[in-house]
């Protein structure tokens, strides 16, 4: 048996120290019939009781019950098959504890009119709230609903609102009102300049509603007016949310063709495996996460280097048992990594079945950035980004000032000569390999928190990987990146009015007619071998 605490809401002969108003409000909320409930809501929002809040969220959320035998208005903590712990709000101290059958409370039912007045209610109540963000939603909600009452309430609050946001939000609240019910045209005018400077979408809304109705003609021009400026506004912050797409996607190619484009400059690799050893990045997470379920945000960071680790230690065994024996014959490496691709499929297929696996999002990357009420950047997208651009800075920095970054370039540039200046060509052909596959593991940590995770996961990204790779220019970091970015706006830009399918095969041909003119990419490698 589990013990809760129930107190009486029922009486005010227990409670002689509430205001009346407060306490028969409550009285009425347990009553069975909408009027009765209606009344009860009324009389709590004008208690000016501080937990009138509560009680009326719990109505609204479906969360308030009766004690049937008692008329005790509580609310269920945990429910266990018949049985059910209710919890009794403002319970004295004396109060005893009991667990009570589900059949013997009853849940306070309400209808639309009853949400719409609730929310119109706690708005009310938010008002004057000490945070700026609760009076702001609070404001939102009342948008196109105010009354006359609310009105007056709004211009009372205006005169002391000190929150530019607010301030905003109350003026285009009211000047909504102005819209629909005022008969002064100056007054609509007003309105009308206020709502064209708006970023709210219920702006735009009265404007429309405003122009379908018989208007004069210079009032229908101002609305037509203010409507273009939404329209700009909203083409606008439309732009920027392709764009940002865009960004996030090209991130993702940058992530999945960086390693490529090592590994294909420096070694001549067609590697087809490439995609598979991101696969292995993203199992790496889901792996960590399993073992770490409690600690969702830590094991995402924890599993970046492992995942680079088993990637890395992955490329490297297949550089030094197959690859290393296939230098100068692209064809045969294409061919031999194929096989190693539906190899490592398989295996991952054996280990963990052919379903997809869920990989969790931390906390830290859910929710979004609202800039306005027309924009909203979301905040995994965000991280993708930066982690992007972060592991470029960092394989930037490694190939320029390490030692292993600089025998990469000669080697690149040129091998013979790199080898006649006592450059060990194959154990930098194998740490390359593993550098390049390191990379494609990250980039499978980055995809497991986009995508889910499956056998299947490399085989959507190495096509495009490959065009980024041509299309930026063979070995070449800053190619990768542009390509990679540019790529992703272009194909983002084109899905609204070509879709996916077409717009990839669009940006395919582009890319085939580009290769035309520059057959060696946007940024062309530098050296002997390079020109040879």
């Amino acid at each position: 048996m589990i013990f809760i605490l129930v107190g009486l809401l029922m009486t005010t002969r227990i409670y002689a120290a509430e205001p009346a108003s407060f306490q028969q409000g409550l009285d009425a909320l347990a009553q069975n019939t909408f009027e009765q409930v209606e009344s009860g809501v009324g009389l709590i929002a004008q208690s000016g009781d501080e937990r009138a809040d509560q009680v009326l969220n719990l109505l609204l959320n479906g969360d308030l019950y009766v004690q049937k035998k008692t008329d005790v208005l509580v609310t269920v903590r945990d429910k266990q098959g018949s049985k059910s712990d209710i919890v009794a709000l403002f319970a004295p101290q004396q109060a005893q504890a009991e667990t009570v059958s589900s059949r013997s409370i009853r849940k306070i039912v309400i209808n639309n009119q009853l949400r719409g007045l609730l929310r119109s209610e706690l708005a009310s109540l938010n008002l004057s709230h000490r945070d700026p963000d609760v009076r702001a939603e609070a404001i939102k909600q009342l948008l196109g609903t105010l009354d006359a009452g609310m009105y007056q309430r709004l211009q009372q609050r205006l005169t002391v609102e000190g929150d530019d946001t607010v301030q905003e939000l109350l003026s285009v609240a009211l000047a909504i009102y102005d819209l629909k019910n005022s008969s002064d045209s100056a007054r609509q005018s007003a309105a009308i300049s206020t709502l064209g400077d708006s970023y709210q979408p219920q702006a735009r809304i009265a404007l429309n509603s405003f122009v379908a109705g018989p208007h004069s003609d210079v009032l229908l021009s101002e609305a037509n007016k203010a409507l273009g400026m939404i329209a700009q506004r909203a083409s606008l912050a439309e732009m920027s949310e392709t764009l940002f797409f865009g960004l996030s996607l090209g991130s993702v190619l940058v992530l999945s063709a960086i390693g490529l484009a090592i590994t294909f400059g420096v070694m001549g690799v067609i590697n087809m495996a490439h995609g598979e050893l991101m696969m292995l990045g993203a199992y790496t997470t889901y792996v960590v996460q399993t073992l770490m379920p409690d600690h969702i945000g830590w094991s995402l960071v924890v599993s970046i280097p492992l995942a680079f680790l088993v990637a890395g230690a992955v490329g490297i065994l297949i550089e030094r048992s197959v690859i290393r024996f296939l230098y100068g014959r692209p064809l045969e490496t294409l061919l031999a990594t194929f096989g190693i691709s539906l190899i490592l499929q398989q295996t991952v297929r054996t280990i963990f079945s052919p379903l997809n696996r869920s990989v969790a999002t931390p906390e830290w990357m859910q929710g979004v950035i609202e800039i306005n009420p027309l924009l909203s950047l979301t905040l995994n997208r965000l991280y993708i980004i930066g982690f992007c651009l972060a592991v470029f800075a960092l394989l930037f920095m490694a190939l320029r000032y390490t030692r292993l970054g600089i025998e990469v370039r000669a080697v690149s540039q040129n091998r013979s000569m790199a080898r006649a200046m006592g450059v060990r060509s194959d154990w930098v052909d194998a740490m390359t390999f593993g550098l390049g596959s390191g990379i494609a593991g990250i980039a499978g940590v980055a995809l497991s928190q986009l995508t889910n995770v499956g056998p299947n996961l490399g085989q959507s990204y190495i096509i495009d990987s490959f065009m980024v790779v041509v299309f930026g220019g063979v070995g070449n970091l800053w190619g990768t990146l542009v390509a990679g970015m540019s790529l992703g706006i272009v194909n983002k830009v084109l899905e609204p009015w070509a879709g996916a399918v077409l717009a990839k095969i669009l940006v395919l041909v582009f890319i085939i007619l580009f290769i035309q003119k520059k057959p060696r990419g946007l940024f062309p490698q530098k050296g002997r071998s390079a020109e040879g």
